[in-house]
């Protein structure tokens, strides 16, 4: 069994970490918040993976047990906050909007190691106000626990623009569509339409973070055509994925 690192205080720092670079299972007795400044950041747990591109940072409750991968040369920003102040009252992982207030904030708090002057503990209460304000908006990909939806799952992880239908899926795991759908909803909560969405998107951000053009990302994600891509994108992160490519540089 991989044995989990323990860290007692959880870091706030900023540290690079280059492409497909991770860090491996720990956890903290403190609460962290972590944003990526440039690139992409996927966090994995046990009931899930989190992705955040430079417009989300991802809220981390005391004593997950998480692992990091970066995607795309990666600036990391770690925020560690007592487990006594919990300012979104949340225990468990959460992707949160990144206004342009909120990340100058991080960025400016996260320069220093030295955190217990008159001035930043004002910046550092500016900031945790903003982080009680910043809307939810995750991508979410939850880790199901059924075996048939498992091996489904792990089809599409490997190939996302494979466009079966649940019913031609279902023939090759061993079960029906109905009890798909129903396995769908009751073990990730969320449709099979919905969760293909959301791991095509999650694949569209990787891939993006590698700055691969946006038609190819389209394609290789299962959309028909990179406009369809787009709108979708957009309602996704009220921005498009050429925006997106043009990454945040500190």
């Amino acid at each position: 069994m991989t044995e989990i690192r323990h860290i007692a205080s959880a870091p706030t720092r900023a540290q690079p970490l280059a492409h497909g670079v991770g860090i491996s299972a720990h956890r903290h007795d403190d609460h962290q918040i972590v944003y990526a400044a440039r690139g992409v950041l996927a966090i994995t747990t046990d009931a899930g993976t989190w992705v955040a591109p430079a417009t989300r940072a991802i809220w981390i409750p005391a004593g997950t047990v998480h692992a990091h991968r970066a995607h795309g040369d990666l600036e990391l920003h770690l925020v560690g906050l007592p487990a006594t102040h919990n300012p979104l009252g949340l225990s468990e992982p959460t992707v949160l909007a990144v206004s342009p207030l909120l990340r100058e904030l991080i960025l400016e708090y996260t320069r220093t190691d030295t955190h217990d002057t008159p001035a930043e503990r004002r910046l550092r209460s500016v900031l945790l106000d903003q982080v009680r304000t910043a809307p939810q908006q995750p991508i979410h990909l939850p880790t199901p626990t059924d075996p048939r939806l498992r091996q489904l799952c792990a089809i599409l992880y490997d190939d996302p623009a494979d466009s079966r239908t649940l019913a031609a899926l279902g023939r090759v795991v061993g079960a029906s569509e109905r009890t798909l759908a129903r396995l769908f909803k009751a073990d990730l909560g969320m449709t099979f339409p919905q969760w293909r969405t959301l791991l095509r998107l999650y694949r569209a951000v990787v891939l993006l973070a590698d700055d691969t053009p946006v038609t190819t990302v389209a394609h290789a994600c299962g959309w028909a055509s990179a406009s369809a891509f787009i709108d979708v994108f957009r309602t996704m992160f009220g921005h498009t994925p050429g925006t997106h490519r043009a990454r945040p540089i500190i």
